[in-house]
């Protein structure tokens, strides 16, 4: 089984075009959508009718929650836009997204951690940084999940961790923001220094999973100047990798 894992493409048209356009090229039996989908002063309308009519196998991440709350009260900046700018047959296909699901037997995906779309599973931000987290520290929040391979996406953090007890864990970075700036649980950053695109092609070899990471130019001042068009210049500058 050959999996394209994507995540947290926060409604970055362009970028998830030139992944899935790298994936029609590089084969892959199944593309799977880990969360944080169209958050962003980007093209979230747009963004959704192209995974809406791609049909692969999607989780919710925090934003979208976060976005259905701008029904009652305002929310912040990104998922307000969000908010506004898509339909409601898009704001109601994402309340019906899992926020877990199984690929298969031995293949579990989420967003954050499996209890929690806030929490980082590999990454602890209380260096301000995207440090490691312990190897006890990510297995207890493994729970109780004996799969094989767990994907999980939100920290925009590509990494590959292998627990001596299962399972392998996967974060395949972002598709649309390779850096942002983030309050919770405390003030921290996450830059990875480059504008690329990012997804990983996950597939079993013959002791245990392997991750093949891949980072794909576009035409990310595109994004830049979307995001400054819209009152966004902390997000123009996130899309150059930076925070």
């Amino acid at each position: 089984m050959r999996i394209a894992a994507i995540s947290d493409i926060h409604g970055n048209l362009p970028a998830l075009e030139a992944v899935l356009d790298d994936v029609s090229q590089r084969g892959a039996d199944v593309v799977v959508a880990l969360g944080d989908l169209l958050a962003g002063p980007l093209w979230p309308r747009e963004t959704a009718d192209r995974l809406i009519a791609l049909g692969c196998p999607t989780l919710r991440g925090n934003h979208e929650r976060r976005t259905w709350l701008c029904e009652d009260r305002r929310g912040d900046a990104s998922d307000q836009f969000t908010f506004k700018s898509i339909t409601r047959e898009q704001l109601e296909w994402t309340r019906a997204l899992p926020a877990t699901l199984r690929l298969a037997d031995d293949v579990f995906a989420c967003h954050g951690t499996p209890a929690s779309d806030l929490d980082y599973l590999l990454e602890d931000p209380s260096t301000g940084r995207a440090a490691l987290r312990t190897e006890d520290d990510i297995r207890r929040d493994c729970g109780e999940i004996r799969s094989g391979l767990l994907l999980c996406g939100h920290s925009h953090v590509p990494r590959i961790v292998e627990l001596p007890d299962g399972p392998t864990i996967v974060n395949p970075g972002s598709v649309g923001i390779p850096a942002f700036s983030a309050r919770h649980p405390v003030p921290h950053v996450h830059e990875l220094g480059s504008p690329h695109a990012r997804y990983a092609l996950v597939e079993r070899g013959r002791t245990s999973w392997r991750a093949h990471f891949v980072a794909l130019d576009y035409d990310w001042r595109r994004a830049a100047r979307r995001a400054l068009d819209n009152g966004r210049a902390d997000f123009a500058r996130w899309l150059s990798g930076r925070a």
